[in-house]
């Protein structure tokens, strides 16, 4: 889970818009009708196939020096950056149990004083893996 920047190919398309591809991330492509709007889905499907990648356990892909990357004449190629992390806390929601054991002094302590379990934990773990 990281911050990421991968060279994109935009392609004006004939009808209009931009089609855009990631030649270093396997089946990432997306369109727009406006460049706004084509660099807006850009963002959006690198997260979600980078997302995939980091689920799946795959290695992720290394981008290509931007110069590298071979264009057409109509093309351009430009950096496309997406956060993955964020990604997560926006799509992945879902509430999920877990049992844990403390010691009883602590949990009547913290009973009393009427402390959100949840809440705490989902804190300290924020604050353990560093995640702001």
């Amino acid at each position: 889970m990281a911050k990421y920047a991968f060279p994109a190919v935009f392609t004006p398309a004939e009808e209009g818009g931009y089609t855009v591809n990631f030649p270093d991330v396997p089946s990432c492509y997306t369109e727009g009708d406006t460049l706004a709007e084509a660099l807006e889905m850009a963002n959006d499907v690198l997260c979600l196939r980078l997302y995939d990648i980091e689920e799946s356990g795959k290695s992720m892909p290394n981008p290509s020096d931007l110069n590298m990357i071979q264009k057409h004449e109509n093309e351009f190629v430009s950096l496309v950056a997406c956060d993955t992390l964020k990604y997560r806390k926006f799509f992945d929601k879902k509430a999920v149990k877990k049992t844990l054991t403390i010691p009883n002094w602590l949990n009547i302590m913290a009973e009393r004083a009427n402390i959100n379990f949840s809440a705490v934990l989902q804190e300290a773990l924020m604050n353990k893996l560093d995640i702001h």
